[in-house]
């Protein structure tokens, strides 16, 4: 079972309260925390791209570094734990992005995957000019296959030639190749979403709602192998989970309580309005995934508040679903959290 970390390439990680810890991204805090996660045995690090944040009092993602160039530092410091950078696919030509991954493996051989974000948040594209109008919200998936399909024909061939109705390659050339695969990770939530992760990716990240309730991820993860089965090809679903630990029960649910009645309200209000404008949305989907009110303060994924004891117990349910060939986390605290988790729940694991 494979395990990564989700790092805070934004402010404040992915709690949405003024009594969570307040901090600023930087290219130290993120290595201190990567190689910290390699010395633990991570698999794993995958850094979002975020381009406009919600605000609010905690300034919510106001804060956020560039994932390619951040993966590219963190390459030259790390020695064995995979790097995952994510492509906004309305942002870069995907013939840019496969000779940036190619440059990163080569920093980095065998180490590097590309997370692909197909953009729900309109906002983020407006500010740019580079927003195509609402109906990329109902064909967006279609333009992100097409644009993977571009990468790997780069990687594999060192030559893209495509006719598409979103992108046109003239013998597009690519040299050098990567040393070998790079992978690419999705999160999509949606039927849709899944579908495009089975025909074209090789992991896909799992966000569903819930405290303490593992069980939560059995539906989604059973939906994705369903569309991987249609394509014949071999999808892992990757549930992602929010772990707030201590030492016992109770004083992690104390934080998990803390952090609640801090929430800020107006960054709330704002990712529920980007949330809404997709009015076609499925209900499994992302935009509206994060919206639902249990456990909003951290975009609604699953989390698990417990002791060092509990959380062992839930990810081991976690790990008996078929399909499940990884997880991964964020933390509170994230160099606590993820040296913690090594220490005292990765030994605890069946």
């Amino acid at each position: 079972m494979d395990f990564g970390v989700f790092i805070p390439i934004g402010n404040n990680g992915w709690l949405i309260s003024e009594n969570s810890p307040q901090y600023k991204p930087s290219f130290e805090l993120n290595k201190r925390i990567v190689q910290e996660a390699e010395r633990q045995g991570f698999a794993f690090a995958l850094s979002m791209i975020k381009l406009r944040g919600f605000g609010g009092r905690t300034e919510f993602w106001d804060h956020n570094l560039e994932s390619f160039t951040l993966m590219a530092g963190l390459a030259a410091v790390t020695e064995r734990i995979k790097l995952y950078a994510s492509t906004a696919v309305l942002t870069l030509p995907p013939a840019l992005v496969a000779r940036m991954a190619t440059t990163i493996d080569s920093i980095a051989p065998g180490r590097f995957g590309i997370n692909i974000v197909s953009g729900w948040a309109k906002a983020e594209y407006e500010q740019m000019g580079l927003w195509p109008g609402d109906d990329y919200f109902g064909h967006r998936y279609d333009y992100a296959t097409e644009y993977v399909q571009v990468m790997r024909d780069l990687w594999e061939h060192g030559t893209s030639t495509l006719d598409g109705r979103f992108f046109q390659m003239d013998d597009c050339r690519l040299e050098p190749r990567p040393a070998g695969a790079i992978d690419v990770v999705c999160a999509g939530q949606s039927d849709r979403g899944m579908r495009f992760c089975a025909e074209m990716g090789d992991y896909n990240f799992i966000l569903n709602p819930g405290v303490n309730t593992p069980g939560t991820y059995e539906e989604p993860v059973r939906r994705l192998a369903a569309h991987a089965a249609e394509t014949g090809r071999d999808v892992g679903s990757l549930p992602l989970f929010m772990l707030i630990m201590d030492d016992t029960d109770e004083a992690a649910r104390a934080k998990w309580e803390s952090y609640h009645a801090g929430a800020d309200v107006a960054a709330l209000g704002y990712m529920s309005d980007q949330g809404a404008q997709d009015t076609s949305a499925d209900p499994t989907g992302t935009a509206r995934t994060i919206n639902l009110p249990e456990g909003a303060i951290n975009l609604n994924m699953a989390t698990l508040v417990g002791s060092y004891e509990t959380v062992a117990r839930h990810l081991d349910e976690v790990a008996k679903i078929p399909g499940v060939k990884g997880m991964m986390f964020t933390f509170d605290d994230f160099e606590r959290g993820v040296r913690d988790f090594g220490e005292r729940v990765k030994p605890l694991l069946g």
